[in-house]
């Protein structure tokens, strides 16, 4: 599978591969295992995670999701999963910083939680949310204007997905300028999950857009991806940039 991707990108992957370990942190990613879609289970974590100390990360945010009609998670179930995630990288020692966040899901959910300032954040404050696939939901401005008027400081998840946005490239920029910060999918520049969202994240890489990457890692064949986007022309740009935050974090 891995070599046939790689024959598909030959024409495009003559860059040696980038040190991922430049960007020091992962910041959306599905570790704790058994909680959302991610990590099935303790060992599926370590493997994932090493794989990460190998790349050179120094840190990972993890980010289970949190819906109200599907992944019905919480601090009460995300942080003791996360401890116990912890503990066995101390009996494996396996050296690196790992916290918790969410990636929430803008549905009737989160604006009670926002509102409550029962939020699980990472770096200053700030909030991993998506959208649904299909269409920008209503309430979309007046929850960034909640969370900005909380003191949160909203992260878009993956806007290069959102295809109701491909033929309006503005709202990227009227995002941006609005101070959300917009976290693209490192896979999304080798063309993972369509080469339509390829074309809108190099598009975004070049204008100057993105201020967070991630890994959005489910599972290591995501992984075993990212070995093929380390190549790509695009991450090479965006991380030599020196526009992303990640290492702040």
């Amino acid at each position: 599978m891995i070599q046939w991707l790689k024959n598909i990108f030959s024409s495009k992957l003559d860059l040696p591969p980038i040190d991922l370990g430049v960007l020091e942190v992962d910041v959306h990613s599905h570790l704790i295992p058994g909680i959302d879609d991610g990590a099935k289970d303790l060992e599926d974590s370590l493997q994932m995670i090493r794989r990460f100390a190998e790349l050179g990360y120094r840190k990972l945010i993890t980010t289970p999701h949190v819906m109200s009609d599907f992944y019905k998670n919480s601090p009460e179930t995300i942080l003791p999963g996360l401890e116990n995630v912890k503990g066995r990288l101390k009996q494996e020692g396996i050296s690196i910083e790992i916290e918790a966040a969410a990636e929430y899901y803008l549905d009737e959910g989160l604006e009670p939680l926002i509102e409550k300032k029962e939020l699980l954040t990472f770096g200053d404050n700030h909030v991993l949310f998506e959208l649904p696939f299909i269409s920008e939901p209503q309430n979309f401005k007046s929850v960034i204007f909640e969370l900005q008027t909380q003191g949160y400081k909203p992260v878009l998840a993956h806007p290069e997905r959102y295809g109701f946005w491909y033929n309006d490239f503005d709202k990227y920029h009227e995002l941006h300028d609005q101070g959300v910060l917009l976290q693209l999918n490192i896979l999304s520049l080798m063309g993972h999950y369509s080469p339509e969202t390829k074309k809108i994240a190099e598009r975004m890489v070049k204008e100057g857009i993105v201020s967070l990457i991630g890994s959005d890692c489910h599972h290591i064949h995501h992984q075993e991806l990212m070995e093929i986007a380390r190549r790509t022309e695009s991450l090479h740009q965006l991380i030599e940039s020196g526009r992303l935050k990640n290492a702040t974090l």
